[in-house]
């Protein structure tokens, strides 16, 4: 994996930060709440979570983290606490890489 494209992610949210502490006493509320950093912070980290589960190096790779993953997307639409997501998922990708 690179860690320029993950580096380029972090350094941008600081720089909205960063943006939205210069600019945000200038714009009304209404509009500093649209550039709120949180509209971002969600689909980076499904990108990154995507990308981990469905790559290996520079290949698409379908495993046992796949279903890991849908489990946990089941669990947290369900709203379960995080400690059972993450439980859930890692027992559904050890018992498969076990079985496999």
């Amino acid at each position: 994996m690179s860690w320029w494209p993950v580096i380029a992610l972090c350094a941008s949210a600081y720089a909205l930060k960063v943006l939205g502490l210069v600019v945000g006493d200038r714009l009304d509320r209404e509009t500093s709440e649209r550039w709120s950093l949180e509209i971002v912070v969600v689909p980076v980290l499904a990108a990154l979570i995507v990308i981990q589960t469905f790559t290996t190096g520079q290949r698409f790779v379908l495993d046992a983290r796949t279903p890991a993953l849908l489990v946990a997307a089941v669990l947290v639409w369900r709203k379960a606490p995080f400690v059972v997501v993450a439980l859930a998922a890692a027992a559904t990708a050890a018992l498969l890489r076990l079985v496999a």
